[in-house]
């Protein structure tokens, strides 16, 4: 049965696709409504500090306890030891506004990267309060003239107003930012003595900057409320369980779904949704459900695969089920496992990425937002691709849809953990692939489709589908995932000079693997740091035991590869070309 091919841009005749997927008036959040809020509550946080500013200089100045702040000033300042001074420097530099704005940029990098899921709220949260807080601080000192304390002092003075602390307030900002995020987030046993330290590096800021005669008491005081006010202000529109952004209610999604659903449109075949749980969050799971909706696809089922099971089962089950079009949610590992079980079937898939590499729907070009990919996959025209076939001693025989290979590629892959790829990344790979370069060179013999046997020396070889990896490298730049062949590259630098050609190659990306252009033809290339061959079948022999790895999995070691090209195995739903 053929596949429905949507006209291009539409969900169907008579239901326009929306512009923006996964979208619905049902699933507004009031975001504008909260930046609103911020603004108004912004201004009141200015004139309340700023008018106590004003309130301290002017009419109660000769009030208690206003009267004792030069008493404190000095007396900190006849306290002066070395040890002391030493000791108020490094606290004080916590405070500075070189150190509050670089590790604010790491603490954010750390929300976005180090979760399996960015925390993206959190990491708005601190990033505004701190903003917030330094705004707030540059117009209380265009507001209120106060001159510094009149003793030595041990830093030189900013051209600012002594009031507020700008350093108190940046420091309240930054680590009780912090302190929150651990007391919301985090739920180890630690989680209580550490927020304990992080509120106290404020204190200790304010407590050196009058040590070092830098302000009065009230100015760490106003610093303080500063801090304080900016994250109460960001943290109610910004952190899960405000109030201010009107959130949705609970069965929103379920509302928007419905009203897609209400719309006219075509029958739809069956689909079902296999998803990777790990990579996937509610949310995103909500936005699919949408767009499919939008798009005309109803009650549609969605399967989770397994550590055990990454999904090739549940692919299998549903087209048992009758499934006539699959939709495949997750990483590379996914997309393989799913590709596999859908080979020869002339089932269509639909692809919407969210792993680490996602090496095949960057090499085909698709939007790497999952809505989007979805939208664009269900708007689009069934293409078929190839896929390699590869087995070896220790592991049967499966599809893959990238790239397989040995040496130290596979050996990076197996030293990469799930934390760290989690952390950083696809540099991860980068790091780990460090550690291999101490490997000796791996020693194999290459038979391609029947001809001579090749002997050969190599850091790795890899069978390559498409041609370029993360990052825009492309390690077997002409591989092409619609050209009925596989491409094989085998890496053998030697030298400085050895490794600045190969990198050469990786970095230039002749022939990226778009899909386009003539069929080829098999052929070698001349032996150099890195040389290429095309094939329908290769055979590969190590003389000890390599790793070895599939679409990014390790398959563990072993002494042979056998691969070869399966021309139009898999088909995908993609954009409709430009005519």
């Amino acid at each position: 049965m053929e596949t429905t091919v949507p006209e291009r841009g539409t969900g169907g005749r008579g239901a326009p696709a929306p512009r923006r997927p996964g979208r619905s008036p049902a699933l507004s959040s009031g975001t504008a409504r909260a930046a609103a809020r911020v603004a108004a509550f912004a201004v009141c946080q200015a004139a309340l500090v700023a008018g106590a500013g004003l309130l301290i200089t002017g009419p109660a100045r000769e009030l208690w306890p206003m009267t004792a702040e030069d008493t404190v000033v000095e007396a900190l300042v006849g306290a002066r030891t070395a040890t002391l001074t030493t000791a108020s420097a490094l606290v004080s530099a916590l405070g500075d506004t070189g150190t509050v704005a670089g590790l604010t940029l790491l603490a954010c990098l750390a929300l976005v990267l180090a979760p399996r899921l960015p925390l993206w709220r959190e990491t708005v949260f601190l990033a505004a309060a701190v903003s917030l807080q330094s705004a707030v601080f540059m117009l209380i000192t265009a507001s209120v003239d106060r001159t510094r304390p009149d003793v030595e002092r041990l830093d030189d003075s900013p051209p600012t107003s002594s009031y507020t602390s700008g350093h108190t307030g940046a420091a309240t900002a930054l680590y009780a930012g912090l302190a929150v995020l651990v007391l919301t987030r985090v739920r180890a046993p630690w989680r209580g003595p550490l927020a304990a330290l992080l509120l106290l590096v404020p204190l200790l800021v304010g407590v050196a900057r009058l040590y070092r005669g830098m302000h009065h008491p009230t100015d760490v005081v106003g610093g303080l409320a500063n801090g304080a006010l900016s994250l109460v202000v960001v943290g109610r529109a910004a952190l899960a369980g405000h109030s201010w952004a009107a959130r949705p209610p609970a069965d929103a999604v379920d509302i928007a779904v419905a009203a897609a659903e209400r719309r006219p449109a075509p029958v739809r075949k069956q689909a079902t949704v296999i998803v990777n749980p790990t990579v996937t969050d509610a949310a995103t799971r909500d936005r699919l459900r949408l767009v499919l909706a939008q798009h005309g696809y109803r009650d549609t089922p969605f399967i989770d695969t397994t550590a055990q099971d990454p999904g090739g089962g549940q692919t299998a089950g549903a087209l048992r089920a009758g499934a006539e079009l699959i939709v495949v949610c997750g990483g590379d590992g996914t997309v393989r496992a799913v590709a596999d079980a859908l080979a020869g079937t002339g089932v269509p898939l639909v692809l919407v990425p969210c792993g680490t590499g996602n090496l095949l729907a960057r090499n085909l070009e698709l939007p790497l937002g999952p809505a989007d990919a979805l939208a664009a996959g269900l708007t689009g025209e069934p293409r078929a691709l190839d896929l390699g076939r590869i087995e070896g001693d220790g592991f049967p025989a499966v599809h893959f849809t990238a790239m397989a290979g040995a040496g130290l590629d596979a050996a990076m892959l197996e030293e990469t953990s799930d934390r760290a790829k989690s952390a950083l990344g696809w540099p991860a790979y980068v790091l780990a692939g460090a550690k291999g370069l101490r490997a000796p060179r791996m020693r194999l013999t290459v038979s391609l489709d029947g001809g001579p046997e090749l002997h050969r020396t190599a850091r790795m070889v890899l069978l390559a589908n498409i041609g370029t990896v993360q990052a825009g490298a492309a390690p077997v730049p002409a591989a092409r995932p619609d050209d009925g062949l596989l491409d094989l590259a085998v890496f053998d630098p030697r030298g400085a000079g050895g490794w600045l050609r190969a990198a050469g190659v990786l970095l230039r990306g002749n022939g990226r693997g778009s899909g386009s252009g003539s069929p080829r033809t098999a052929t070698d290339s001349v032996r150099g740091p890195v040389e290429f061959h095309t094939f329908r079948r290769a055979e590969l022999s190590f003389t000890r035991p390599q790793p070895r790895e599939v679409d990014g999995d390790p398959v563990g070691p072993g002494l042979r590869l056998t691969a070869e090209a399966r021309p139009g195995a898999l088909t995908v739903l993609l954009p409709a070309r430009e005519r």
